[in-house]
């Protein structure tokens, strides 16, 4: 079994992802599972190193030589999962992008009833580097909400809340419009867990009925027509992102 590392080169499960297979996540799962092989062993951790001249496989499958790192936007629909499967059976992102299209992941998720910008990409880690936390990116979304709300309401969000012990980061929200017990705001946030908008908008008496992302980082969803996809060109978002060309 391979289960040490050498001085050099890059960690197995970073290979896998900068190959487009999934993320580093993803792949530190598959080396837990036992489908991952370096020169025909299976490899026990993901700190375990890949030399130059190395095989690495997944499934007996050896990795293609990678493509070119590419980012894509698309506007996901409401009524679909971000998810390659679904065990409730659900109809998901990654069955209904185009054919054309090659493996993809995702950057971050969208709820099941959300919609609007997913960034998608073919490598890894770039999927993983604006999802780190760390990075910052701003999150901004516009809000359909039911409820009577003013904007002294939506203020009380810039200070962060805790709702049943978790803590929500600050939120800038902001009032567009309203008309009766409907109404419709922006928000934007850096932290993007799980469901935040629904439950803090819920913490002020407040439902959400339409989701919409229009903002990743740099990226927006501009006039993208709902389940449309359009590639973003490298030379734009190794700008925006600050990624130089690498050798892959």
């Amino acid at each position: 079994m391979v289960g040490s590392s050498t001085s050099e080169g890059d960690r197995i499960a970073k290979v896998i992802a900068r190959a487009g297979i999934c993320s580093r996540r993803d792949a530190e799962k598959l080396i837990a599972e036992g489908r991952v092989a370096l020169d025909g062993e299976t490899v026990k951790t993901p700190a375990t190193k890949v030399g130059e001249n190395q095989v690495v496989s997944v499934d007996g499958k050896p990795l293609g030589e990678p493509d070119p790192a590419r980012l894509w936007r698309y506007y996901k629909p409401s009524g679909l999962v971000t998810t390659h499967h679904d065990p409730a059976g659900r109809p998901t992102v990654f069955a209904n992008l185009p054919k054309n299209l090659p493996r993809v992941v995702s950057i971050g998720r969208l709820d099941f009833n959300s919609e609007g910008l997913l960034l998608l990409t073919n490598d890894g880690e770039i999927a993983r580097r604006l999802e780190l936390p760390a990075g910052g990116w701003v999150r901004k979304y516009r809000v359909r909400l039911f409820g009577k709300v003013v904007q002294a309401d939506l203020d009380k969000l810039a200070q962060g809340v805790t709702i049943n012990g978790v803590k929500y980061g600050p939120i800038v929200a902001d009032l567009e419009r309203s008309r009766g017990v409907y109404s419709w705001a922006t928000a934007t946030l850096k932290e993007g867990k799980n469901r935040e908008v629904k439950r803090v908008m819920e913490s002020l008496g407040l439902k959400v009925a339409r989701l919409i992302r229009v903002q990743f980082g740099p990226f927006h969803l501009g006039q993208l027509g709902e389940g449309a996809v359009e590639e973003i060109p490298a030379r734009m978002w190794r700008e925006q992102l600050g990624i130089g060309r690498k050798r892959r």
